[in-house]
């Protein structure tokens, strides 16, 4: 029996420490070769250090709801334009762009070719009164037996696009087409009385013929002194009438034919 237990001692002797596990380099390939790397043991002291509870970071406790967080600042209430009430909102056909005050001062200084034309209202886009207008001028000729509502809105198109191009090139700080559509159909409104007066006489004799020239006048004349007066194209008003007057004799044609 001691004999087994000398044998077994005798087995596992050897010279393999682990301690020098931790200090061995292991060299593959050859000294100063591309393996070349030393290999040492991992320090585990690192593993599970210990940190005492004063020294941790304290965390801030959730104060939301599930699916609802914090918000970090109160949204303001939208404030209303024109105030809490129906009485401070403006009326309807102010916010359509209709002034009646502009409607009828723009109506007199087409009536009254004489007086100074106020460039600031001039040069408003108001297609309110120029709508009415047409239709007035349609419903007139309808009267004398003229069915000429596609040929009154047709020429308008046509001649609104011609001033437009027309005066784009010869002022200096431009027009809207808009403006240009609404002077040129606010100076038709002489054009209606010609039509009314083709309702009860004809206007094919020379009674006829200078009346048609005068009110042919008397529209380029009144729309080339709001231009003049809108666009500051001083000197340049029979430049601007002679375009208009074209426009209207073609007006005056279809009333007096």
């Amino acid at each position: 029996m001691s004999g087994f237990e000398n044998l077994n001692t005798d087995f596992y002797q050897t010279s393999y420490s682990i301690d020098d596990q931790s200090q061995q380099s292991y060299d593959y390939g050859g000294s100063g070769g591309p393996y070349s790397k030393q290999y040492t043991g991992y320090d585990y002291s690192q593993q599970g250090r210990f940190v005492p509870p004063d020294m941790m970071q304290p965390q801030q406790p959730y104060t939301g709801q599930i699916f609802q967080p914090t918000q970090a600042y109160t949204p303001a209430s939208p404030q209303p334009f024109y105030g809490n009430n129906f009485e401070d909102e403006p009326p309807l056909l102010e916010e359509l762009g209709i002034n009646f005050d502009h409607i009828w001062q723009k109506t007199l200084t087409v009536l009254h070719p004489l007086k100074v034309a106020d460039g600031s209202i001039m040069n408003e886009t108001d297609l309110a009164g120029p709508m009415v207008f047409c239709l007035a001028f349609g419903a007139t000729l309808l009267l004398a037996g003229k069915i000429q509502f596609g040929y009154v809105y047709g020429i308008s198109a046509i001649g609104c696009l011609g001033m437009f191009c027309l005066l784009n090139l010869m002022s200096m700080t431009g027009v809207s087409f808009g403006c240009v559509a609404s002077v040129l159909g606010y100076c038709l409104l002489p054009m209606i009385l010609l039509s009314s007066f083709a309702v009860i006489f004809s206007l094919q004799g020379m009674v006829g013929i200078i009346l048609t020239a005068g009110i042919i006048g008397w529209c380029s004349f009144s729309a080339s002194k709001i231009f003049i007066s809108a666009l500051a194209m001083e000197g340049q008003q029979l430049l601007v009438a002679y375009p208009c007057a074209l426009l209207y004799g073609v007006f005056a044609l279809i009333s007096v034919f």
